[in-house]
């Protein structure tokens, strides 16, 4: 479904990512794992059309992407939740949702939001109110349920974990899963890695730029280099 071939990103004069190829198969949830600095986020913005790349392709059931602008990108079928959630956070829970469906012209978004809040019963209860006084569960609650109303083929989900509660984080990623397999495909950036190759059918990882490794998750989790970097065994 997706290709990453030999992508290189920049910012200004400095490399972020050094040539880096991937590949993520129509249902699949893989992961893509790196500390801090490890180009992760940028590689999720690279796809969406958010930076600019220096060399390289993405492809996307075939066709280039590198090349379209973001709204075009999210009209193909693929959608982010950001690092960081940005919700709006002056716009009600609901309002924040629409926003979500506004590439999907000639269509309407109940149906949508009717998805949504089966998945995120709490944002239908507080569907009228403001975002910004929302819990940091609730917020990447709403960030993600955002992504969904566009109706994409692939999520990008960027620290979804982030700054959460044990519990929530267990909940989030239990909705992550009911996610892929209602059908659609998922590419996961976490920096809770032992959570995210459980996760995960794969994973690859990135150190400073570059692909590192990549295999089944299942494999990850049992490499020992994967162990002393991430999860701490």
């Amino acid at each position: 479904m997706l290709e990453l071939a030999d992508l290189k990103v920049a910012y200004g004069g400095v490399e972020a990512l050094h040539g880096i190829t991937l590949r993520v198969a129509e249902g699949e949830l893989v992961a893509i794992l790196g500390a801090n600095g490890a180009g992760k986020s940028t590689t999720l913005m690279a796809i969406s059309g958010l930076v600019p790349i220096r060399s390289g392709e993405i492809r996307f059931k075939g066709e280039r992407l590198d090349t379209l602008k973001s709204h075009e990108i999210v009209r193909r079928g693929i959608t982010q939740a950001p690092e960081g959630r940005r919700i709006f956070g002056p716009m009600t829970v609901e309002e924040n949702l629409k926003l979500g469906a506004f590439t999907r012209k000639g269509s309407s978004s109940p149906g949508s939001m009717r998805k949504v809040f089966a998945l995120f019963p709490r944002l239908e209860e507080r569907r009228r109110q403001m975002a910004g006084t929302l819990s940091g569960g609730e917020q990447q609650m709403l960030a993600i349920g955002r992504a969904l109303m566009a109706e994409p083929k692939l999520l990008l989900l960027d620290e979804p974990g982030l700054g959460l509660a044990p519990l929530l984080v267990k909940s989030i990623f239990e909705t992550i899963k009911s996610i892929n397999e209602s059908g659609v495909t998922v590419m996961l950036v976490e920096q809770n890695a032992r959570a995210a190759l459980k996760l995960a059918t794969r994973g690859y990882v990135l150190d400073v730029g570059h692909l590192v490794l990549e295999d089944t998750a299942e494999k990850l989790l049992d490499n020992p280099r994967v162990k002393d970097a991430y999860l701490g065994a």
